[in-house]
């Protein structure tokens, strides 16, 4: 019987739960400023932030982005839905600690859209970007974690975890 270990055999650790826990942590950070967002500026209040770009306002979006599709919540909640079940089901794949950080803030960002469409009916924002948009923190992990996935596909970063060539034998002259 052999004791086959990660480091013995050059297989690479799972960071599975790495991705569940960083998804977690997104969650749990923006149902926390939803709620800290609807008891602080509930009664019609903008806080401005420095700079004058950003603000804080309470916004309630039944749509998508820039409020388009708000007749189709139940859409938009099987479609967080449904990408969240995909992700689950796909980091289990992953080997690379980079992409596990994509999955993780993707994941997360789709459960909590997910979780406020279904129960809610609807997305609480609250972070305004000029006269753009309003969002939240959700927003920012999902956009983040594609933008960083993206970037990852550029340099060609595999989900093993692998720089391209790293433990194949070199061809022999």
């Amino acid at each position: 019987m052999t004791n086959a270990t990660p480091e013995t055999t050059g297989a690479r650790a799972r960071p599975y739960w790495f991705i569940l826990a960083l998804a977690i942590l997104v969650i749990l950070v923006d149902q926390a400023s939803k709620w800290w967002a609807e008891s602080a500026l509930g009664d019609g209040e903008v806080i401005e932030l420095p700079g004058g770009f950003f603000r804080l306002v309470l916004v309630y979006n039944p749509g998508a982005a820039f409020g388009l599709g708000s007749g189709f919540t139940w859409v938009l909640a099987v479609l967080a839905g449904g990408t969240a079940v995909a992700i689950a089901w796909y980091a289990w794949r992953v080997r690379s600690w980079l992409w596990a950080i994509a999955a993780g803030l993707v994941l997360g960002g789709a459960v909590t859209h997910f979780g406020d469409r279904a129960f809610r009916g609807e997305v609480v924002d609250f972070i305004a970007y000029g006269d753009f948009f309003v969002g939240n923190v959700a927003d920012i992990a999902i956009v983040g974690g594609a933008i960083f996935a993206a970037l990852l596909s550029l340099l060609q970063v595999p989900l093993a975890g692998r720089v391209r060539g790293e433990g194949t034998a070199a061809p022999e002259d």
